[in-house]
């Protein structure tokens, strides 16, 4: 507990310097109620970083089962995690390893207990986005590349198909951000950051540009997301997203066939 305090004295520290001016009136960012709550809650996803915990006993259980020869693992963050896969593949030995908020090292350490043990035929990672996001802090292009590499070769050496999916693109359409409007108290209400600033389209593009080159080299399937669900502006389709970043039932419904056609052309070689 010691180590926390110092951790969260350190960030106060850092939060406080980012904004050391005075100001003409008191409006602080509305905080969250329960303090202890908030560093238990940091403490216990210290211990898990990686979230290994997340899927264990699903695994536990999968393992009992006799072992499915169409059995494909999917590898990725929320849009992977939100995806109801039985509804989009019905009767498909599908199985759904997705963690919201997750970058290309956090699935790496997972990769035995997720993917590998689970022994599917083809593996389907779609990663990327939160990486550019630095969700887990700032990495170069080469950073993430490599982790691709590792992952890839990792399922290749136990003969396992690899399927890598394109970041999908993501948009600002101002129906997705609203202009500020005054709070209850009568100041104004924090609106969340445009995706471009956190997702610069530029680096989706560098990063997809890769994969599709490196599928081609290790005989990986590139499964093209990005092209199903990109607009004549080059963002994605106003339609399918409610937040300019996560697919909804109609984005998943373009995403399906493209993945599904990807995993049969996997499973052929």
């Amino acid at each position: 507990m010691r180590r926390l305090g110092t951790m969260l004295i350190a960030a106060l520290a850092v939060t406080t310097s980012a904004y050391a001016q005075l100001v003409d009136e008191f409006n602080p960012p509305r905080a969250n109620c329960c303090l202890a709550d908030a560093a238990k809650n940091l403490a216990d996803q210290l211990l898990d970083w990686n979230q290994l915990g997340r899927y264990r006993a699903a695994n536990i259980e999968l393992k009992k089962q006799p072992p499915d020869p169409q059995r494909v693992v999917f590898m990725g963050d929320s849009i992977t995690d939100g995806w109801r896969l039985a509804e989009y593949f019905p009767g498909k030995p599908y199985v759904n390893r997705g963690i919201s908020g997750q970058t290309t090292p956090q699935m790496l350490v997972r990769m035995y207990p997720d993917v590998i043990d689970l022994m599917p035929k083809v593996f389907v990672i779609l990663a990327g986005t939160n990486d550019i996001a630095r969700n887990t802090g700032p990495q170069t292009l080469e950073m993430i590349e490599q982790n691709f590499m590792a992952m890839t070769e990792l399922a290749q050496a136990h003969n396992i198909k690899v399927v890598l999916c394109a970041v999908m693109p993501i948009s600002d359409y101002p129906a997705l951000n609203p202009q500020p409007s005054a709070g209850r108290g009568g100041g104004p209400v924090l609106i969340r950051r445009k995706q471009t600033e956190i997702r610069p389209s530029a680096d989706i593009l560098k990063l997809n540009a890769w994969l599709k080159d490196y599928a081609a080299k290790v005989h990986a399937v590139y499964a093209d997301y990005f092209a199903a669900t990109v607009d004549e502006k080059g963002w994605l389709k106003e339609t399918i997203s409610g937040d300019g970043l996560h697919p909804n039932p109609q984005g998943y419904a373009l995403m399906a066939p493209v993945v599904e056609a990807a995993i049969q052309q996997a499973l052929q070689r």
